[in-house]
This record gives structure tokens, sequence and C-alpha cells, in this order.
């Protein structure tokens, strides 16, 4: 698939400048609907297009999908990709999260699909959540249409799928691992492959996945339609794409996200070992409707959930390591409005697309500063608005300046006078001292070097001078850089 093509790069950016968000307008009365401004537009186009889903080319069922979901107006990833799509080609899409991503590869594949024709897309994600989150959406999206799809993924058991694929659905939803399982055992087939789309493609190409998505997409038809979207997309990740697609267009939507222009965002300067005295104190003085807590390790996940539930704090784990069943448990309290704090890993969060996530909490910065805005992107949903909360330790706060060069505006620091950090503890104390005694050590050497490097100046070796004779000053006379040439002659 690799082709010497120079790919088609369309940039636009809608961003006009970075004010405060404007609150979000009012609903208007459903019998004026027809005068009202389109749902949950912000600030001018910038989000919004000022198309309408019709003039992009969808066919009317399609449409109707749409408009009963709430929406008139494509986003800007939208009103760029799908039309692109409509015209068969490949494409790279890069947009914030938040932007509709989902939709925008998704109507086109309900446009363009053959009625009765098993297994011509497959969409693959990186997560059972986020496969189950697409899914679903994509149920919303086309439930006008006769196309019907089914997500395929680890962790549910086999003859449960195996049912789905009975029913031979157009769409195929799942992660690579599963999807090969499922191949492997003559339940899915790739002959009538049409279209591929691989979601959050910054993550599927990465090494865990990449000998998966290499083995699928090998077996797929030459002669398809291949999607690539997400949020972020480094130079060697486009370039591993690239060889996966033929000629492909890639759009960059610079436009403002639905979320981050919603989330209000602060952070929390803290010490390591106040961190979770913090977390506690803020989930009991604000009583956050529903939030998020994010965690670098799944270790800590448990940890905070085993801690907060022993404090009184309805709190719950979920991470890669959690069974299929207690993450699908977890996933419906969390979509049912009954739960109040979820611990989460990055990596299981891809499917966390929940409209009434209140509150996000970074209990550990991300390294990768782009997950950052993953991460903040889980609440402020459909319009609604959020907040994000950062715990930053003192050897953090180049990381948060990265964070806010990305983000492109400051992240204002939150004090809480009522908040009483805990005693120096006793691994900290330990730690102090070592590294003041590292630091004693280092002084002490750097001070022995100077002193015998002074030493040496002082007393220069004679023998290293013609005669034995030390000069003690400069020559009375210098040349200065200037000698006769005949070069310039």
């Amino acid at each position: 698939m690799n082709q010497d093509h120079e790919t088609t790069t369309i940039h636009a950016d809608n961003s006009a400048d970075h004010r405060p968000p404007a609150p979000p307008e009012p609903v208007a009365d459903p019998a004026h609907a027809s005068a009202a401004p389109p749902p949950h537009k912000l600030k001018g186009d910038e989000i919004f297009s000022e198309k309408t889903f019709t003039d992009l080319g969808l066919r009317s069922s399609v449409v109707k999908g749409v408009d009963a979901m709430g929406f008139k107006h494509p986003t800007a990833i939208q009103a760029q990709l799908i039309p692109v799509a409509l015209s068969g080609r490949d494409i790279l899409g890069q947009a914030k999260t938040g932007t509709g991503k989902t939709a925008a590869f998704g109507l086109p594949l309900f446009h363009m699909a053959t009625r009765e024709l098993p297994f011509q897309t497959l969409i693959l994600a990186p997560t059972r959540e986020l496969a189950i989150q697409i899914a679903a959406e994509l149920s919303e999206l086309g439930k006008f249409t006769p196309i019907r799809g089914a997500a395929i993924y680890g962790g549910q058991r086999i003859s449960a799928q195996m049912d789905k694929l009975r029913r031979d659905p157009e769409i195929i939803v799942g992660t690579p691992g599963r999807i090969m399982d499922m191949v492997e055992r003559g339940h899915i087939h790739f002959r009538n492959i049409k279209f591929v789309v691989l979601d959050e493609v910054d993550r599927m190409l990465d090494i865990g996945f990449r000998e998966d998505i290499r083995r699928i997409l090998s077996q797929c038809p030459k002669e398809r339609q291949t999607i690539f979207v997400s949020a972020t997309i480094a130079g060697d990740i486009e370039k591993l794409a690239r060889q996966y697609m033929r000629d492909p267009v890639k759009l960059v939507s610079s436009s403002a996200s639905l979320t981050v222009d919603l989330v209000q965002q602060f952070h929390l300067p803290v010490a390591p070992w106040d961190k979770r005295r913090l977390l506690r104190h803020l989930l009991t003085h604000e009583e956050p409707a529903l939030t998020v807590v994010f965690c670098r390790l799944k270790r800590t996940c448990d940890e905070l959930a085993r801690g907060l539930s022993e404090k009184g704090i309805d709190a719950h784990a979920i991470h890669g390591d959690l069974p299929q069943g207690k993450r699908n448990k977890i996933m419906e309290k969390l979509r049912g409005g009954s739960l109040e704090v979820l611990i989460a890993s990055d990596l299981a969060s891809r499917g966390l697309d929940v409209e009434g996530i209140s509150h996000v909490i970074n209990y550990d910065l991300p390294d990768d500063v782009d997950l950052y805005v993953h991460r903040i992107g889980r609440t402020a949903r459909a319009g609604r608005g959020g907040v994000a909360w950062s715990f930053v330790t003192p050897e953090q706060g180049s990381l948060l300046t990265q964070i806010e060069q990305l983000i492109n505006t400051e992240i204002p620091k939150l004090d809480y006078p009522d908040f009483e950090p805990g005693p120096l503890p006793d691994w900290a104390q330990r730690e102090r001292r070592e590294k003041q005694v590292s630091n004693d050590s280092k002084m002490t050497r750097l001070e022995t070097h100077k002193q015998e490097l002074h030493a040496t100046i002082a007393r220069p070796d004679p023998e290293k001078f013609p005669g034995g004779i030390v000069p003690t000053k400069l020559p009375p006379k210098r040349m200065h850089g200037r000698i006769r040439s005949s070069r310039g002659r």
C-alpha cells in the first residue's frame, strides 16, 4: 500500500482569538426551533460551520439521524472531512478532542455503505471502552439507515460476539487483538472490506499495536478507502500511517474544541505526599456532581479508589488490568449517573464519552502533554461547562508550562486557604537528608577541585618552558592578529 505520492495537506484555522469562552446560548423553545441558533454554537464559526449536513452531500436518512441527536451544523473537522470522504480519497484527519471526529468519519460510511454486504467496514480502536463508545454513537447516527454495526472486543464472551457476527453487520468496530482472534476462528473475513478507519491513530500505531495493524491491513483488499483520525499525529506516526494509504489528503482542523473552550482550568500546587489529602479535601468540600480522577499508574488507581471508599466516598477504579465484566458494570454506573468518582488510567479513559462528568482531576500530570487535552475533554460534553483541576508538585513546573504552551492559555493557580498540608513523612525527611548530604559532598569535591586547579596554575612546572624560564606577564608588544599576507595583494 505504500505509494510514492505527495500528501495533500489542508489546514483550517478558525480560531480568531483567545478570549474567555462565552456561556452557551439558551435553548430556544421547540416551537421556534427554526429561528434558533445552531445547538451548542459558541463563538461565530470557530467550532461549527455555517453549512448544514445536507449541504455536505449526505443522504436524507443519514441527516435524519444527525437531526435526531440535536445537531444542525457540522463542526469544522466534519465540514472538512465528510466531503473528502464522500469523494473516495484516503484521509489523515487531525482535530482536537471534542470536535466530533466519530461523526466525521461515521456519517460518510453510512452514506456510502452497500446494504446487506457484511463486514464491508472495519473500524479499529485502541481500547475496549472506545470501541464500545464508537459503536454506540454510530448506532445513534445511523438508526434511520438499514446499516448495522457490531462491537468486537476482548473481555466479552466469544459466544456473545459470535451471535452478533452471525447477523452479518455491515460495520465492525473492534480492538485489533480480538479482531484477529475472530479472523483466525473463521467468524470474520476481510473479503468485503471497502472502508478501514483507525481512530486514535497516534495510539493505534504505537509499538504495542503496530504488528496487529500491519497484519490486519495487509489482509484487507488494496482497493479500499482508508481513514486515519486522531487529536495528534506526530511526524513519525504520519510517516508510518502513509505506508498503509494511497495518496492521502491530510486535514488539519485548528478550530476551537467544544471541550477546551468550555472547561474552567486550574492548577493546585501540592507536595507529593499531600496529594491524597488534597483529593479528599476537594471531593468533600466542593461536592462535584461526577468526577474523573486521572492517574499514571494502575496501582495508584486501585489505592485511591480503596482509600476514598474507606472514607465514605463512592469511588471506583478502571484500568487495563480490570476484568471486562467489572469494567462494563462500572461504565454502566457511570452512564447511569449512579457513580460519584471514577479513578482512571489514560488508556482506559479513551471511551469515557459521558455527558454527566462535571469535573476532571489530574491527580498525576501526564508526561505526554497531548494527553492533558484528552483528559479534560472528558468533561464539558455536548456544550456544557466543566472544571479541570491539576495537581502540580514543585518539580513539575516545567511540565505545566509545556501544557500551557500547547493549549495557548495560562492555567491559573487555585489556592485553598482551609486546606492544611500534612506533616513531612519520614521517607520525605530521609530523602531530603540524603539529598543534602549528596549536595554537600558535591560542593566539597568541587571546592577541592578548584583549590587543586588554583595551586597548579599558581605553581607552573619550569620544565615545560624553554630554558626553564617561566613568564610572569604578557609580552610588551603583540601583533593583535595583524599579519602581513601575500593573499591580499
